[in-house]
């Protein structure tokens, strides 16, 4: 039975039911393996540099092995279209690359583990560089794989599943490791964390590769390239190189625009401010939690612990609203509140350190937060092609936080200029312009009234288990 392109018209049961879905549930311990590497050359791994007497120039300097995530639309085309010698035989073509990620990652944990970072701190970057590059290319193969695996209706479920293993995988990372490395020491934090990768190696074996399919239309573009460089009188290795380099990195980018025309760049431009507002909030939050005079263990026990349960249950509520509603109301409801929740903060500002504002602050952002981040994966997987899901989603990704990264960086600032609380405003109209967007976009490039190129929206053609 062919079901409808955006997931509406199901009734409340069916749409809860995503969740027990057999590759929902794969995903959540693939986004435990996404989300595990992050702090381990992140927050804990510059902790452990500390703890151990390396100098904070050393520490700042290593800290740029982050950076591969910001990167990693450069070799995506690769991971999109390379196939791995034996590996993508026997597993697939995501499968192969998630499985050598996920080993690259183990392995290079586990190479932190017994490296004393005073003596040899170049075999420590080493071995960090191969953790920030396995994880970012393993980000890559799982959205690949995620955006594949299920059909468009899922893929809110699915972005909701992956953020619990991811979010999970972050406190196992931070805290776990933090408590490992107190008991024992930082071998045995380390080690234990490259044990843990282990969990999606056994996922990415047992799940199956997902059915991607290339439509008939992309075919035909790249039959057009091969057929015009055949004619060509270059060299075959030549040839060959300027067929690969068309089909993995021009076709991409040209295939995005064919199908969106003159709304690409619209639909980048919304990418690229969507999330501003939520990232100007997060970048000053504990800051300004310290400044209203909250202790740190308030600031642990509400804004992170207990924002982290509100995140998730926004994340699972997404889910179950995009299967029952389609991706873009979700999308334009988001728009409204991810901004609108920013004003509970200048609220709590004038309010002063009231625990109660506090915990009414924390529920509204953090549930609008996960519901506005499950909602918007959705969104982006709805954008690509399958025939080159890893390149398309890298590059939606990249382009998701990069604006507001960089504007973050003048928060400091404006919270200087203004205030706190008017700092908070304006934080809430920067997200006016997407909304305005997201209005577009229902109109004139809306996900749920089009097929995906390369999916058949079989509602039967995923429940064949892993």
């Amino acid at each position: 039975m062919r079901a409808s392109a955006g997931g509406t018209g199901r009734d409340w049961r069916q749409a809860l039911g995503v969740y027990r879905h057999p590759r929902v549930i794969g995903m959540l311990f693939l986004g435990f393996s996404a989300g595990l590497p992050l702090l381990l050359v992140g927050g804990t791994f510059t902790a452990w540099l500390r703890d151990l007497g390396v100098e904070l120039a050393a520490i700042g300097f290593l800290s740029w092995v982050g950076m591969a995530h910001s990167v990693k639309v450069f070799w995506a085309p690769v991971v999109d279209r390379l196939p791995l010698p034996l590996l993508s035989r026997i597993l697939g073509r995501r499968r192969a690359w998630m499985f050598l990620a996920q080993g690259a990652i183990g392995l290079s944990l586990l190479g932190l583990a017994f490296t004393d970072p005073v003596d040899h701190l170049g075999w420590v970057a080493a071995w960090a560089v191969l953790a920030a590059f396995g994880s970012a290319t393993q980000d890559i193969a799982v959205d690949a794989y995620r955006i594949e695996a299920v059909s468009r209706d899922r893929q809110g479920a699915m972005a909701a599943s992956y953020i619990l293993g991811y979010r999970v995988a972050l406190l196992v990372a931070g805290a776990g490791a933090l408590h490992l490395a107190a008991v024992g020491d930082w071998t045995l934090a380390y080690a234990a964390m490259a044990a843990l990768m282990g969990v999606g190696l056994a996922t990415t074996w047992i799940v199956r590769e997902p059915e991607g399919d290339v439509d008939r239309r992309t075919w035909q573009t790249e039959q057009r390239v091969v057929d015009y460089l055949a004619r060509t009188r270059s060299l075959g290795w030549r040839r060959d190189l300027a067929a690969w380099f068309i089909g993995a990195v021009v076709c991409p980018f040209a295939d995005f625009i064919r199908r969106y025309g003159r709304m690409a760049l619209v639909i980048l431009v919304f990418i690229g401010i969507f999330r501003i507002s939520d990232i100007f909030m997060g970048v000053m939050a504990n800051p300004f939690y310290l400044d209203l005079g909250f202790t740190k263990g308030q600031i642990a026990n509400v804004a992170a612990a207990f924002g982290l349960a509100m995140t998730l249950l926004g994340a699972g509520l997404g889910g179950v609203l995009v299967a029952r509603f389609g991706i873009m109301p979700m999308l334009v409801l988001t728009a409204f509140m991810a901004p609108l929740t920013n004003l509970a903060f200048s609220w709590l500002a004038l309010l002063g350190p009231q625990m109660g504002g506090l915990v009414l602050a924390i529920v509204a952002d953090n549930i609008t937060g996960g519901l506005a981040v499950a909602v918007f994966i959705a969104y982006l997987s709805s954008l690509t092609n399958t025939a080159y899901t890893a390149t398309q989603y890298a590059l939606f990704s990249s382009l998701m936080t990069l604006p507001g990264q960089f504007l973050a960086g003048f928060t400091g600032l404006l919270v200087e200029v203004v205030g706190w609380s008017w700092f908070f405003v304006t934080s809430a109209l920067a997200g006016l312009p997407a909304i305005a967007l997201a209005f577009v976009l229902a109109r004139r490039a809306n996900p749920d009234h089009a097929l995906s190129p390369g999916i058949e929206e079989d509602g039967d053609k995923t429940d064949k288990g892993l």
